[in-house]
């Protein structure tokens, strides 16, 4: 069933065929840049006493009024369970691509799945929202430390640069006003370890000073919000002597 988008549609349901779970690109967010789509799966489970009918399911990925992301191919790949033949998983690839889904940034966010099974025996369920996706927009950040090398105790400046796609313009641009941890690994050890947090400013610019103290590995992260993915630079070692 493909509808459009727009305004929420009525859940539907006839017989005894039940949507058991719905995972989309794993289970985890989907994070599209300016130019390359992005491929991903939507997985249903459901059950019928019948049987699940492959041909007669076409899940949607929706958005308000703006944005409409349909199964790259018309019919999944339905599969039953080899220890329950009622219950079939369907599998659609899918894409995101920019210039065509998300209409404009407004879309970056939360995205609906619309889905529709049907048994063999056309016992019927229809979900509006079976369950949901993040779509954000990719993020990148640069990092710097310098002076390198550097005198023990003396003052090491970091700096770096947060940017996001734009899927209007088709570019990326500075992220202002967004919390990056600098965090710090010493030489030799395992885990990085948050030394502050930055506000950037201007064009998604970041400057911050520390002490050196030792040897190690500098860079920046920065968690993410509800329309923008999270992002963790490269590190960037700093001998100190």
């Amino acid at each position: 069933m493909l509808t459009v988008p727009g305004a929420a549609q009525a859940d539907q349901h006839d017989g005894d065929t039940r949507i058991l779970n719905v995972v989309i690109n794993g289970g985890h967010d989907i994070a599209m840049g300016t130019t390359k789509a992005k491929k991903f799966t939507l997985q249903v489970t459901a059950s019928d006493d019948s049987g699940i009918k492959e041909d007669y399911t076409v899940p949607t990925l929706w958005n308000g009024s703006r944005g409409l992301i349909i199964p790259d191919k018309p019919t999944g790949k339905c599969v039953p369970h080899a220890d329950a033949p009622t219950i079939s998983t369907c599998t659609y690839p899918m894409s995101v691509r920019p210039r065509v889904n998300p209409q404009d940034n407004t879309t970056a966010g939360s995205w609906k799945a619309r889905v529709a099974i049907s048994g063999n025996d056309y016992d019927y369920i229809g979900k509006d929202a079976a369950a949901t996706v993040k779509i954000r927009r990719y993020a990148t950040m640069t990092v710097n430390a310098a002076p390198e090398p550097v005198k023990k105790g003396k003052t090491l400046t970091v700096t770096g640069k947060l940017t996001r796609a734009n899927w209007e313009t088709f570019s990326y641009g500075g992220y202002t006003g967004q919390q990056v941890k600098l965090q710090f690994r010493k030489k030799g050890a395992s885990a990085y370890a948050t030394v502050k947090t930055v506000t950037t400013g201007s064009g998604g610019a970041v400057k911050t000073t520390v002490k050196a103290a030792s040897d190690g590995y500098w860079r920046f992260a920065f968690a993410g919000t509800s329309t923008t993915a999270p992002v963790t630079t490269g590190a960037d070692f700093v001998d100190v002597r």
